[in-house]
């Protein structure tokens, strides 16, 4: 999967015809928080902004369930 920029993100978005908004409330996020990673002031290291940040493709990673998060990382 090739990563995308925020711009990349930001065209496709137009090209369908999608709001920021309506996706981040599609996708149960905040709005303001996709409009600070897009942005670039929220980096997508953990919580919601790194599962907003994978979904868009802005970064690689996979999104670990909240019910799954005492068991995701077994040795």
């Amino acid at each position: 999967m090739n990563m995308r920029t925020s711009k990349d993100v930001r065209a496709e978005f137009e090209r369908k015809g999608i709001s920021i908004s309506s996706w981040a409330s599609a996708n149960g996020f905040s709005t303001n928080l996709v409009f600070e990673v897009l942005a670039g002031r929220k980096k997508g290291v953990r919580g919601q902004s790194h599962k907003i940040a994978v979904k868009l493709g802005l970064k690689r990673g996979e999104i670990v369930d909240d019910r799954e998060i005492a068991t995701a990382i077994n040795a």
